[in-house]
């Protein structure tokens, strides 16, 4: 009887302290898990209206790593601070709401630090213009029993669609929608928003305070990193040491989930002395030199507060982008790598704008060319990739498997779980299709582009 008393006191011990291990100091996984359940359910609550706990269970736990299928969160609508651990207990994510700026993770969990930075005024207009899509929101579909054949087919439109926007010659001609989701919702871009952030990167040069060939772009890169130029980090050529990887604790989940200036841990990336070769030369898709642009375009102003507001000033408001919320990290720096929320009809906006080569009702608003520089394929991706932060090879295009041959001059904005703008100028056709679809899905969405250009281009 003893001995059983001892096992189980021991065992009870051990129980305590791991605990008590958890709750101090939770392994950075668990922290990660948590950060990543906060800050998404953060967002789809205050952003899209949507439920925390149909978010948690749908977007967060359903399709995610194993761990995050016992997260627990809570919301606190009056104060704007979403918490997440495992069981709810161990993790201490956190993620806090501000007006005008979405929800940003606090993974220091000094909210009111985060709430007391500076924040932009709030938009001139929060209402559609009158008139048809892009000037207004009014749309007049195609009735096309075709057209809509395709947008009806589920193995086109893939698994866990949420929106397909279809634009042709400058107007929305179709569009389809999954349950739950309408032209209303704010949708994330994910990665597509590094195109986004190559834009206003573009109106800044436009307006002569930023160069693509300016180096020196940090005062502590006083080593090789010197020389890399903005033209390198937004070609994916930088040189910078980065893991991409996501599943675990990498550069970049570190960076979205643990890190409260995100910038300044991927600045803290040394020159990769490993990989053969060297700045301009070497392609490694890092989310991490997306947020480090973030960073050095929002540096070109003195006002921090003019800086916040200026992607709506410089391009969402010209576009119409009403919905278009881009948010912060915790200490003020876009993540223009990530988290662009915007409804479908107004990524159909970013990829319209992009098809008129940066014209936008009779104005341009970037430098001419700068779009064709954006598309052409830099040398150090072998062509997959732009000079501009965009795609050449279609979303998917490496899963294994068939891929269409899409016209040569297509490109593409891509992002996390099969969010997909494609341009085709030859076309005058931009697709958006956004959706919760895991790329172990297979889901190629370059198929619905061919069915659509095949459809639209048929005799009539």
């Amino acid at each position: 009887m003893r001995v059983v008393k001892g096992i189980v006191g021991i065992v009870a011990a051990i129980i305590v302290l791991a605990v008590g291990w958890l709750f101090v100091a939770p392994p950075e996984l668990i922290r990660v898990g948590s950060g990543y359940s906060a800050k998404i359910v953060c967002s789809n609550t205050f952003l899209t209206e949507r439920d925390p706990q149909e978010v948690l269970e749908t977007d967060v736990q359903a399709p995610g790593h194993p761990l995050l299928r016992i997260m627990r969160v809570s919301v606190d609508r009056t104060t704007g601070i979403v918490r997440a651990g495992l069981f709810g207990m161990f993790g201490k994510g956190t993620a806090l709401y501000r007006e005008g700026l979405g929800c940003a993770a606090v993974p220091d969990g000094d909210v009111e630090a985060a709430r007391g930075r500076p924040a932009p005024l709030p938009p001139e207009a929060d209402e559609p213009g009158e008139g048809l899509w892009p000037e207004g929101s009014e749309v007049m579909p195609l009735e096309d029993g075709e057209l809509y054949a395709v947008l009806n087919d589920e193995a086109l439109t893939g698994p866990g669609m949420r929106a397909v926007v279809v634009v042709k010659d400058g107007r929305i001609i179709g569009e389809r929608y999954g349950e739950g989701f309408d032209e209303t919702t704010r949708l994330l871009g994910w990665s597509m928003t590094k195109t986004v952030t190559s834009a206003l990167i573009g109106r800044l040069v436009r307006d002569g305070r930023l160069s693509l060939d300016e180096a020196g772009l940090f005062d502590n890169w006083t080593d090789g990193r010197s020389e890399i130029t903005l033209a390198d980090l937004l070609g994916m050529a930088s040189d910078l040491t980065w893991n991409e990887g996501y599943g675990d604790v990498s550069d970049v989940t570190r960076m979205l989930y643990l890190e409260p200036d995100m910038a300044a841990f991927a600045a803290s990336m040394p020159l990769d002395t490993e990989t053969p070769g060297g700045i301009g030369e070497v392609f490694e898709y890092s989310s991490g030199t997306s947020v480090i642009l973030s960073r050095l375009w929002q540096n070109a102003f003195e006002d921090e507060t003019e800086a916040l507001a200026y992607p709506r000033a410089a391009l969402f408001d010209p576009l119409g982008m009403t919905s278009a919320v881009l948010e912060t990290d915790e200490h003020g720096t876009f993540v223009g790598s990530s988290y662009l929320y915007a409804t479908a009809r107004d990524w159909a906006r970013i990829g319209q704008f992009l098809l008129q080569r940066g014209v936008w009702n009779g104005r341009s608003l970037l430098p001419v060319g700068y779009v064709d520089w954006m598309v052409e394929p830099h040398p150090a991706s072998g062509g997959d990739y732009g000079r501009g932060h965009v795609w050449r090879r279609a979303s998917n295009a490496w899963l294994p498997g068939d891929n269409p041959e899409l016209p040569a001059d297509a490109f593409f904005l891509s992002g996390h779980d099969g969010q997909s703008v494609s341009v085709v100028p030859s076309e005058n056709l931009v697709v958006v299709r956004m959706g919760l679809t895991p790329t172990a899905l297979g889901y190629k969405p370059a198929f619905l582009v061919e069915a659509l250009i095949e459809t639209l281009g048929r005799p009539q």
